[in-house]
C-alpha cells in the first residue's frame, strides 16, 4: 500500500466536505421573493397526478429531474401559477413529505388531491374547494365483493386506504370490516390487492376509474344512493394547502373561482384521456424499458452515486474518528480531560447515528434544518450528508476494531524505535487495520447501495423511488419491481467482486520474500547511491 493513501483520501474528504457545505448554507427564499411558485405532489396518483417522460399535453417539467408532470392538478397548479405572474415548478414528493416541505419552505404549495381536515388546518391554511371528490371502494372483478351495492357488503372483507388520509378512517363506517394497516401509496395498495392480501381499497372516483382503465382486473364500485360512505365537506373538497397567512391565498381563490364546474369536469376528463398507456404489447421488458428505460438509469445513477460518495466520505470520517479514539491516555491531566470530552461527543455521534433510522435522519436534517435555521438544502446535498454521515458513524467502530486488532507488540516496537502515535498509525497500524477492515467496509457499501432507497423521505429520485413511480403508473408490479431487483443485484455483485481484487491487490504477493527484498535494497550500488 502506498504510504501517501490516508493523504490523498483526506484531500478527497475535504474538497468534498466543502462542496457540500456549499450547498447546506443557503438561506431558504419565500415563494414571494422570487419569479417561480413551486407545487408539491406525488407526480404517482393518476389522474390527478402522475410523472411522464414527455412534455406532451403541457406537462411541467419536475424540479431536479429530467421527468415531467402532467394531470388535473398540474394544470390547477399551471392556471394559478398564471394568475401570479409566476413559472409554475413541480416539486415531486412523497405524501407525508408533503405538509413539511411546505412549512419548511421547500414548496410554496400543495396541489395533490389533499383535503383541508380540521388537523391539518392545524399547521397549513387551504384555499377554496378546486376539485370535489365522492369516495369509492376498488376491488378484483373475480372477487365476490365485486357486486357490491353498499358499504355493508363488504362486512368480513379486508381494506385498507393511504395512509395520512381520511379514506382509512371512512372505513370505520363499514361494521364487521377487517380493517388492514395503512399504505403509503396507491401502488402498494394495487400490489396488495391483486395479490390478495386485501379484498379492496378506499379511493376516489377518478383513481377508480384510472385503475378500472389500467387493469382489466379491476374496477371500482358504484355504490347505490345513499349506499356509500359519508363524508363531510372538509372531507371531499380537494383544496390548495398554503402556508399561514400565505399572501396569495386571495389571488388563489379570485382564480378558482372563474373556473366554472364545467371546466373542471373537461379538465378531469382531458387528465384521464391523457394519463400513461399501461398496455404492454410484446415483451414486457422490452416495452417497459422503451418507455421508462431512461427514468430508470436516472436512478441507478443517483443511488450509485450516493452510494458512492457517502461511503468514501464515510470511510474518511469514521477514519478519523477510530484513530481519535484509539489514542493513548495522555499523561497531563488537562489533556486527559480534553480526551475525555472529545471520546464522550464521538461516541454520542456514534450512538446517536447507529440507533436511530437514516429515515428519520433525513426527514430531520432535510426539513428540520429549514425551519429550525431556515437553510434550504439540496435534497441531494441532504442526501450525501446522511449517508456520509451515518456510514461515518459505523465505519469508526469498524476501523477501531480494525486497530485494537493490531498486535500490541507492534505498538510497542514502534514506540521503541522513537516513533510518535501518528507515525505509528499511518506506517504500521493503518494499514494493516484498513486491510482487515475492508470486507466490513464493503459490506457497508453495499448496504448503502440498498438504504438509499429510505431517501425517497424526501424524494431523492433514486432507483426505488424511480421503480415505485414507473410500477404505480404502468400497473406492472412484478415486472417493475423485478427488473429493479436485478439492477441492485448487478451492482451489489459488482461492487462485491471490485472489492474483493483490491483485497488481493493489498495482501502482495503470496511469495513475497523478506530477505531477497531486503538483499534487494541494500545492494552496494544502493549504498554507494544514498551515500552520493
Amino acid at each position: 500500500m502506498k504510504k501517501h493513501w490516508v493523504a490523498r483520501l483526506g484531500v478527497l474528504g475535504f474538497a468534498l466536505s466543502l462542496l457540500l457545505g456549499s450547498f447546506a448554507a443557503t438561506p431558504v427564499n419565500a415563494a414571494s421573493d422570487s419569479g417561480t411558485f413551486k407545487v408539491g405532489m406525488e407526480a404517482g396518483y393518476a389522474p390527478f397526478n402522475w410523472t411522464q417522460t414527455t412534455s406532451a399535453n403541457n406537462a411541467v417539467k419536475i424540479q431536479g429531474s429530467q421527468e415531467y408532470a402532467n394531470g388535473y392538478d398540474v394544470q390547477i397548479a399551471r392556471k394559478v401559477a398564471k394568475a401570479l405572474h409566476k413559472k409554475v415548478v413541480v416539486v415531486k414528493t412523497s405524501w407525508d413529505g408533503l405538509p413539511p416541505a411546505l412549512t419548511s419552505g421547500k414548496i410554496d404549495a400543495i396541489i395533490a388531491g389533499m383535503s383541508p381536515t380540521p388537523d391539518r388546518r392545524k399547521t397549513i391554511d387551504f384555499s377554496n374547494p378546486y376539485y370535489i371528490s365522492n369516495l369509492t371502494m376498488v376491488v378484483r372483478k373475480d372477487s365476490k365483493y365485486a357486486k357490491a351495492k353498499s358499504i355493508a357488503d363488504f362486512k368480513g372483507a379486508k381494506i385498507t386506504a393511504q395512509l395520512s388520509t381520511y379514506h382509512y378512517q371512512a372505513i370505520n363506517q363499514i361494521k364487521g370490516v377487517v380493517k388492514e394497516p395503512a399504505m403509503n401509496d396507491f401502488p402498494a395498495m394495487r400490489v396488495a390487492l391483486e395479490s390478495g392480501t386485501i379484498d379492496g381499497y378506499v379511493s376516489e372516483v377518478p383513481e377508480g376509474i384510472t385503475a378500472e382503465r389500467a387493469n382489466p382486473n379491476l374496477m371500482y364500485i358504484h355504490f347505490a344512493k345513499g349506499q356509500g360512505f359519508k363524508t363531510d365537506a372538509s372531507d371531499t373538497n380537494l383544496a390548495i394547502g398554503l402556508r399561514k397567512n400565505d399572501p396569495n391565498k386571495a389571488k388563489i381563490n379570485e382564480l378558482l373561482a372563474t373556473i366554472s364546474s364545467k371546466e373542471r369536469a373537461q379538465l378531469m376528463n382531458e387528465a384521464v384521456d391523457n394519463q400513461p398507456s399501461t398496455e404492454s404489447n410484446g415483451n414486457w421488458f422490452i416495452a417497459i424499458m422503451k418507455q421508462y428505460g431512461p427514468m430508470l438509469l436516472r436512478g441507478t445513477g443517483m443511488t450509485l452515486l450516493i452510494s458512492l460518495v457517502g461511503t468514501i466520505v464515510g470511510f474518511i470520517i469514521g477514519l478519523l474518528v477510530g484513530i481519535i479514539r484509539t489514542t493513548p491516555k495522555p499523561k497531563k491531566l488537562g489533556q486527559r480531560g480534553l480526551r475525555a470530552v472529545i471520546n464522550w461527543l464521538l461516541s454520542l455521534y456514534i450512538e446517536v447515528f447507529r440507533g436511530t433510522p437514516m429515515i428519520v435522519q433525513a426527514a430531520v436534517l432535510y426539513y428540520g434544518a429549514a425551519q429550525a435555521w431556515h437553510l434550504n438544502m439540496d435534497r441531494t446535498t441532504a442526501a450525501l450528508l446522511i449517508v456520509s454521515i451515518n456510514t461515518g458513524a459505523y465505519i469508526s467502530e469498524i476501523i477501531r476494531g480494525g486497530i485494537i486488532s493490531v498486535d500490541e507488540g507492534q505498538f510497542e516496537a514502534a514506540n521503541a524505535l522513537g516513533m510518535t502515535h501518528l507515525q505509528t498509525m499511518m506506517k504500521v497500524i493503518l494499514p494493516q487495520a484498513v486491510r482487515n477492515s475492508l470486507p466490513a467496509v464493503t459490506n457497508e457499501f453495499i448496504v448503502n447501495i440498498k438504504d438509499t432507497s429510505v431517501l425517497s423521505v424526501i424524494s431523492v429520485s433514486e432507483l426505488f423511488f424511480s421503480g415505485e413511480t414507473i410500477a404505480g403508473q404502468s400497473f406492472q408490479f412484478f415486472h417493475t419491481y423485478l427488473i429493479v431487483s436485478a439492477i441492485y443485484l448487478i451492482m451489489t455483485f459488482t461492487i462485491s467482486r471490485l472489492f474483493r481484487l483490491i483485497e488481493k491487490h493489498l495482501d502482495g504477493p503470496k511469495d513475497y520474500n523478506v530477505m531477497t527484498n531486503q538483499m534487494q535494497v541494500e545492494t552496494p550500488k544502493t549504498r554507494t547511491a544514498k551515500e552520493g
